[in-house]
């Protein structure tokens, strides 16, 4: 069981690049196989992130030399003496290298580039040289997958930014993208978004990504992927979408994604925040289940007449029965 950590669906920002021709003749021109099934994200941090301060116990009594040194909780290490670090492996093995020694660390502190002398020291338990601090080296998380292009097998999903300010530097290589099984939902509530729980199916690998932005996460079906159960779908431009009912594809129990109805309350093609459609859940069921829009929902395909006109992005904090959508031009292509 792998502990998820929820892409939050806060501080988005447009980064939709045109890249040239008509594009949305060639979106039309493709086929598109309909998502709505949750996956699990793993991304590299780009950096060793600083997510605690712990004492080492040494020869020389119970200390914390990153403390000591000024290292602070939400500080990114980036360097050792020069020598970039991104792993936690990389910190390792710069910390055996040095052996005990003095060394520069170079930190990133709010968009800064702070450097501060350390000097590890060996833990008598594990006999290794440490500095007392917990890391982690990439992020993870769950969201939809909101569609897969027929024949290049490339897909869209999120709609909106993978992380917040304080994760502004993220490396999509080695990044895998995983089934995952939804085993539990947090009820959305008024002033507290909710949220889904689920499992990284491992061993179902289904996916990499090669591209990371503000309108959301993309890349590349895996070889093999069984395409079966998924309907192929037409798109539409937003400025087909009308004031009324729609339908999203969610999955929130298990693997297989389910249709609930939604009201579209409002159109907006100028917004640059992918704000474009505002929506309300009218299905009970969904309610029932989840109080409406939690997180690890975005990206849940949007569909009005039977086309795919955008992705669910945000949920309303004062009523979690409503939320944003972005409309599908600015996710296709990507």
């Amino acid at each position: 069981m792998r502990k998820l950590i929820l892409f939050l669906t806060s501080a988005l920002l447009l980064c939709f690049i045109f890249c040239g021709g008509d594009r949305s003749a060639d979106a039309a021109a493709s086929q598109y196989y309909l998502g709505g099934m949750t996956a699990g994200f793993t991304l590299s941090a780009n950096g060793i992130e600083i997510i605690g301060l712990k004492e080492v116990i040494s020869e020389n009594g119970v200390i914390c030399p990153a403390a000591d040194a000024g290292i602070r909780t939400g500080d990114k290490i980036v360097a050792v003496d020069g020598i970039h670090t991104k792993t936690v492996e990389d910190l390792g093995a710069a910390l055996a290298r040095g052996a005990g020694k003095t060394s520069e660390f170079t930190l990133k502190r709010g968009g800064q580039s702070v450097q501060v002398k350390v000097t590890p020291v060996k833990d008598q338990k594990g006999n290794k040289y440490k500095i007392g601090v917990l890391i982690r080296d990439e992020l993870s998380g769950i969201g939809t997958v909101t569609y897969i292009e027929k024949g290049s097998g490339r897909f869209g999903s999120l709609g909106h930014a993978v992380c917040d300010e304080e994760h502004d530097s993220l490396s999509i290589a080695n990044s895998s993208v995983y089934l995952c099984s939804i085993i539990g939902v947090n009820r959305g509530e008024r002033g507290k978004a909710g949220d889904l729980k689920g499992l990284f199916l491992n061993d179902c690998k289904i996916a990499s990504a090669d591209k990371v932005c503000d309108t959301g996460l993309y890349g590349t079906i895996s070889d093999g992927y069984d395409f079966s159960s998924l309907p192929l779908i037409e798109i539409a431009p937003l400025s087909s979408a009308t004031i009324g009912t729609a339908v999203i594809y969610s999955t929130v129990d298990g693997v297989a994604p389910q249709a609930y109805e939604v009201a579209i309350a409002k159109v907006d093609e100028r917004n640059k925040q992918n704000k474009n459609l505002v929506l309300k859940v009218t299905d009970e069921t969904l309610l029932r289940e989840t109080g409406g829009i939690v997180q690890g929902m975005s990206g849940s395909p949007i569909v009005q007449n039977g086309k795919l006109i955008g992705a669910v992005t945000h949920v309303f904090l004062n009523d979690p029965t409503r939320g944003y959508g972005i409309g599908i031009e600015k996710m296709i292509g990507n």
